[in-house]
């Protein structure tokens, strides 16, 4: 049983050595920004006090922040880690709990935040199909500008072993698995993994941790957006300002969003997402192949296979699969033998 159950993501927190131009390109983003106590906090339409914080420092990704239902559970959870309680200095207050998971990342997790006021969002506006003829003698007319974040949805980290960071964080705060993927039969990649709100609506993801080789990291960030044309139009206002585009436009196979990615100006990659799949505790967990994860249902494929040299997604897979068999194989070896 797990120690909490979180009901959400908070914020991602990064270190930059310009506040300026990240401010500027979280603005491009659709974020309102603000300054407190030395650093930039970036905040969505949804009234939670903010959901990216950058402060001073080297370029680097620091932590990951969840929202905790109650204070009590933040008591629980410290005790059962031997950490404190803490009052937050940042704004909106509360409490927070900071942890470090096996790989070394912050991990915080907050309860007690004053919310403000929701801000103005970007209309949901009536759509004619084939089925339905809801806009009537009305035409449709778009303001060009960003995109209107409404909140923070998940964070994706690259990890070292798999296995062992699930049960980290699930032994914690209550994740459960939506898709698990398979690199091949029984040699899982990672998983995507959703908040446990029993009955409720939760995201087909909140975190997704995933084995791959590279440096260790946060390999994105993702910012639920109104709709498919606040999500266009923010695409097409940052491509206008010369951001760095990752990814996209295009809909995902697990989670079903669709999405659009961009470079921060220090190599962060944020996401664009609307249209996402919800589920409760009661839907079991899938387990898919790698292909999926890569593959789009429409759209632009993954950069990895997008040239004309690229490797497909079976080679793709059979390369990861016997990556991560000798990942197993080493840790597995004893230490202190010699051969």
């Amino acid at each position: 049983m797990a120690v909490i159950k979180i009901e959400d993501i908070a914020h991602v927190r990064f270190a930059a050595p310009d506040l300026s131009s990240m401010r500027s390109f979280l603005e491009d983003f659709g974020m309102v920004c603000f300054e407190a106590g030395g650093r930039l906090y970036g905040r969505g339409a949804d009234g939670r006090p903010f959901v990216h914080v950058t402060e001073p420092g080297e370029a680097k990704f620091l932590a990951v922040g969840f929202r905790a239902e109650t204070i009590a559970d933040l008591e629980s959870l410290a005790a059962h880690e031997g950490a404190k309680v803490e009052d937050s200095a940042e704004p909106g207050g509360g409490k927070i709990v900071r942890l470090t998971d096996p790989d070394g990342y912050g991990v915080e997790i907050v309860a007690g935040q004053a919310k403000g006021e929701e801000l103005r969002g970007f209309a949901d506006q009536p759509r004619n199909t084939v089925m339905a003829r809801s806009r009537q003698r009305t035409a449709v007319r778009l303001e060009p500008g960003p995109a209107h974040v409404r909140r923070i949805g998940h964070a994706v980290l690259r990890v070292r072993d798999f296995r062992a960071s699930e049960t980290w964080y699930k032994e914690r705060f209550g994740f459960l698995t939506s898709d698990e993927v398979e690199a091949a039969t029984n040699v899982p990649v990672g998983a995507f993994m959703r908040c446990d709100r029993g009955e409720k609506l939760a995201d087909h993801h909140t975190l997704f941790l995933a084995q791959l080789p590279g440096e260790l990291g946060l390999l994105h960030a993702a910012f639920e957006v109104a709709n498919l044309d606040d999500l266009m139009l923010g695409h097409q206002h940052l491509k206008a300002k010369k951001r760095e585009p990752a990814w996209g436009v295009g809909r995902h196979i697990m989670g079903s969003q669709i999405f659009d990615y961009w470079k921060d100006p220090f190599g962060n990659e944020l996401e664009h997402w609307t249209d996402g799949d919800l589920f409760t505790a009661a839907d079991p967990p899938q387990k898919m192949p790698m292909s999926a994860l890569l593959a789009v249902q429409w759209g632009s494929p993954h950069p990895m296979f997008a040239g004309k040299a690229s490797p497909g997604p079976s080679l793709a897979s059979f390369i990861m699969a016997l990556w991560l068999r000798l990942q197993r194989l080493f840790r597995r070896q004893p230490r202190g033998i010699s051969t």
